[in-house]
């Protein structure tokens, strides 16, 4: 790693302890200030630019992975490689990288109107107008053996070049170099599904701040029994987020599960009903705020105690063991190399084998809230996620896991879905939540 690299992390890890709070209140963690996140983002994404990209090509067997974009209409990953102060491509950015192999650093070069920072520029446009004629003279100048696209017909975050960038690239080369084009599918899940430990170390930040905004909602701070609904609770979320810099990448969701109500059919194509909240719900929600590039996606729950109660019932304290049981379930069977539909397998089995009425539908997290990496089951896919189920767990790459429970509640007289998520990290070996896991209600009011 260069000198200054290691410097600039430094200096961007220090910042952030440094930087003050934006709208938060006394406790409440830590949201760094703006220009701290672009500094931050920026030493990560110049990291994984050397480190990453060329550990990925050479894995792959790729000498040469180009990447395009129109502005407004952006591959993904490609914006995950723009400096921090660039908020989209612009007017038509093509990105190259290529590996001359024999131990010598993989070339970064950009074909663009403008300066990108982490690329070297190579077009003036006074000296050749064609920007496509441009990128092919730098494609014949390196004759690579296999030209690298974004296109995929199974995973939609590796299938970022629009189909009349792609017909200009393929068009401006000659016809021996088109036979080169191949897809580009496993260095574009590689580079957005691995975390680094720069990335891990502020990810739990990240999450404290997710669970600290759900905590403070869920209490009687926020709900006021027979006033509040779920609807005033979803916006409330989403305010609160919004008061604090953090961008929501899904409308937050609320629903109540109460002692006579039916039980939830488990569609979760449908959207909840508005219901007031009163003593003796349990409040099921599902939250996911994005900073500095990680995104979370967290379910939790509380109980609204009813007069002279202190706790919830013990026919939930019981469900929510089972959800944590489960949860250890599916993550003992994390292996690497293991595909998303193997573990699901192993995982639905084992619950069976201890009586556990179980749904699995965990995906990764990163850079997107249903991120790039292997599907571990969807909610009307228990037997099993085609294409995406069978992509393999990899080392370093974060998971939310999610998941729910079906349990008779004797005081209640019927069954009830606990639903639970949390986020959690593979290093290869094991899995750890990154900021730790519901293991019991919250309460409202607090004790």
């Amino acid at each position: 790693m260069k000198l200054s690299l290691i410097l600039l992390a430094v200096l961007a890890w220090t910042s952030i302890s440094q930087a003050q709070p934006r709208q938060t209140d006394a406790g409440f963690p830590n949201v760094p200030d703006l220009r701290t996140q672009a500094r931050v983002v920026d030493a990560w994404t110049e990291y994984r630019l050397d480190t990453l990209v060329p550990e990925l090509m050479r894995r792959h067997n790729i000498d040469m992975w180009v990447l395009v974009a129109r502005e407004y209409n952006e591959d993904p990953v490609l914006l995950t490689m723009l400096p921090a102060t660039w908020q989209s491509s612009r007017r038509t950015t093509i990105l190259v990288f290529f590996d001359p192999g024999e131990d010598q650093p993989v070339e970064r070069l950009a074909v663009a109107r403008y300066n990108i920072g982490f690329f070297q520029t190579r077009w003036d446009a006074a000296t050749q107008p064609d920007q496509w004629a441009r990128f092919a003279e730098i494609v014949q100048e390196r004759n690579p053996r296999r030209i690298a696209v974004n296109t995929s017909s199974t995973h939609s975050l590796a299938d970022g070049i629009a189909h009349t960038d792609f017909m200009n690239l393929r068009s401006s080369l000659p016809a021996e170099l088109q036979q080169r084009i191949v897809s580009a599918e496993n260095l574009a899940l590689g580079w957005l599904e691995t975390r680094t430990p720069q990335e891990m170390t502020v990810y739990r930040q990240v999450n404290r701040i997710a669970h600290s905004i759900i905590e403070e909602g869920l209490s009687e701070e926020v709900v006021i029994p027979g006033i509040t609904t779920t609807e005033d609770l979803q916006w409330w979320f989403r305010q609160r987020m919004a008061e604090l810099g953090l961008k929501a990448w899904f409308h937050p969701s609320v629903q109540v599960i109460r002692s006579e109500q039916e039980e939830h059919s488990g569609d979760f194509s449908t959207g909840y009903d508005r219901y007031v909240i009163q003593p003796g719900d349990v409040i099921h929600m599902d939250l996911g705020i994005t900073l500095m590039g990680l995104s979370t996606d967290t379910q939790r729950n509380a109980y609204v105690l009813r007069a002279g109660e202190t706790a919830p019932p013990p026919g939930l304290v019981h469900a929510m063991t089972i959800g944590n049981r489960l949860q250890d379930i599916l993550t003992g069977e994390f292996r690497e190399g293991r595909t998303g539909n193997e573990i699901l397998s192993a995982a639905l089995q084992k619950a069976r084998d201890e009586d556990i009425k179980a749904s699995i539908y965990s995906h990764p997290i990163g850079y997107h809230g249903h991120a790039a990496g292997t599907s571990i089951g969807l909610w009307d896919a228990q037997d099993g996620v085609p294409g995406a189920g069978d992509y393999p767990l990899n080392a370093n790459t974060a998971h939310s896991i999610e998941l729910n429970v079906e349990v008779f509640i004797p005081e209640w007289d019927r069954s009830v879905r606990i639903m639970l998520e949390e986020d959690a990290f593979f290093d290869g070996e094991r899995v750890d939540y990154i900021d730790g896991r519901m293991t019991e209600f919250y309460l409202i009011p607090r004790p």
